[in-house]
């Protein structure tokens, strides 16, 4: 079987050995668009995490039997062709729950307790002219105690309101779908959560409940010192109205997504004067070394289970 992976630097350092066990393996870090048809010729199972797959590649290559998307989403690849052309495509789920739930920590603890500005105090000899043993010009808090509200109760959402009742909050979610009502903690309109809520955390898909979700009016319904995580997916925030409000309110943000990825040299976070209140990560919640083994193992098994 003549497998072929399409931009393996998603997957960064991970050990793809698996995957020649399965096939004869041909590997390209990136390919673009114009690289996908070329590459795409005479393989019989396609990996992609980004990379589309359209209608016309598939009716190119009728010799294509699989696609396994290195992710959970599937909108790069045209489902309904794949169906009609009797390609199987298979994604993966479940691999990253982990990964970021505790991203999403690592966020919040960057901005409740000012963590990048006192690294920097230390970087520049600051504490070594200090007149005291200390030094506490941010002010910090603990979390035991605030309101903590889940934006989509999914899998991620309901290990982070699980993380965050440990830690001693009180939980609270908003369903998305607005189909989620089984949970053990209390569900509440978005109005609610966002302006009784000292930290929100977004767990949600793209679609077309969520686009927008959280523009400047909603902002603007933020309490003081509120902190806001997007660990679901770009476009949730208006990220326009975000980096005004950073500058003109009393509120924190941290994400992990952009609308577009990579980030754009243009992008309005760039210009945020208050930046202590802002943390951007590139996209990496997703992708601790134990949550890329898992995901490489599904995507295999994918194929394992394709070839009986």
């Amino acid at each position: 079987m003549k497998i072929v992976l399409l931009d393996a630097l998603t997957l960064g350092d991970s050990d793809l050995s698996v995957f020649d066990t399965l096939g004869e393996l041909t590997v390209y870090q990136t390919t673009d668009a114009k690289q996908t048809v070329e590459r795409l010729v005479g393989q019989e199972v396609v990996i992609t995490n980004k990379v589309v797959i359209t209608a016309q590649h598939m009716a190119d290559n009728p010799q294509l039997k699989l696609i396994c998307i290195s992710a959970t989403g599937t909108n790069n690849v045209d489902l309904e062709a794949a169906n009609a052309a009797g390609i199987e495509v298979k994604n993966v789920s479940g691999y990253s729950t982990e990964s970021v739930s505790q991203a999403t920590f690592s966020l919040l603890f960057q901005l409740i307790h000012q963590s990048r500005y006192y690294d920097q105090y230390i970087t520049e000899k600051k504490w070594c002219e200090s007149p005291v043993f200390t030094h506490i010009e941010r002010s910090f808090f603990e979390i035991k105690g605030k309101r903590w509200g889940v934006i989509a109760m999914g899998e991620i959402g309901q290990r982070v309101a699980q993380l965050a009742s440990a830690f001693g909050c009180d939980v609270c979610y908003y369903s998305t779908s607005g189909k989620n009502s089984q949970q053990s903690i209390p569900q509440v309109d978005l109005q609610t959560l966002l302006s009784e809520c000292d930290v929100i955390s977004i767990h949600a898909p793209l679609n077309a409940q969520t686009e927008n979700l959280i523009g400047a009016e909603e902002l603007q319904q933020l309490k003081p010192g509120a902190i806001i995580l997007n660990l679901g997916r770009g476009g949730i925030i208006d990220e326009s109205a975000m980096a005004t409000a950073l500058d003109t309110q009393d509120i924190y943000h941290g994400t992990d997504v952009l609308a577009v990825e990579p980030m754009l040299a243009e992008h309005p976070y760039f210009s945020v004067k208050a930046e202590h209140r802002l943390v951007v990560t590139p996209h990496t919640a997703w992708a601790s070394v134990e949550a890329r083994a898992s995901l490489i193992e599904k995507v295999a098994n994918n194929i394992r289970t394709f070839s009986v």
